[in-house]
């Protein structure tokens, strides 16, 4: 989505990888609001699971982003590239205080993520040298 996020939701990491938590960021906007890739990468998935339609995206660097519910303007096996269109939102995710919420999700492997790191630029610090 274009413009400066509105969390609605933050991130919760789940104690263990079956305990409840909240596996993403909700962020509200509106209904057919664009919905842009957040990195370089493929396509791995859209489609629909649990009767949401569900965008999925591999990155070069190992983290796979998720975006629901979206419904798909991409198709598996596309690359796309950092800010390119993967679709539009629609309403219906739960607990939307809005007329629309996105709900993305950050992986590396099985652990879950926090997303909005990959908004914050990096921490650079200076050592001494030596």
């Amino acid at each position: 989505m274009p413009g400066a996020p509105t969390v609605s939701r933050p991130f919760d990491a789940p104690a263990t990888p079956y305990a409840a938590g909240h596996r993403g960021v909700d962020l509200a906007s509106t209904v057919d609001g664009q919905v842009l890739a957040a990195g370089d990468g493929v396509v791995v998935f859209a489609g629909m699971v649990a009767g949401r339609p569900v965008v999925s995206v591999d990155h070069t660097d190992g983290l796979r982003t998720t975006y629901e519910p979206v419904t798909p303007g991409v198709a598996a096996g596309q690359p796309v590239a950092r800010g390119s269109p993967l679709g539009v939102l629609v309403a219906g995710h739960a607990g939307c205080p809005v007329d629309a919420c996105l709900h993305w999700g950050l992986r590396r492997g099985e652990a879950y993520l926090d997303p909005l790191l990959l908004l914050r630029p990096p921490r650079v610090r200076l050592l001494p040298w030596h």
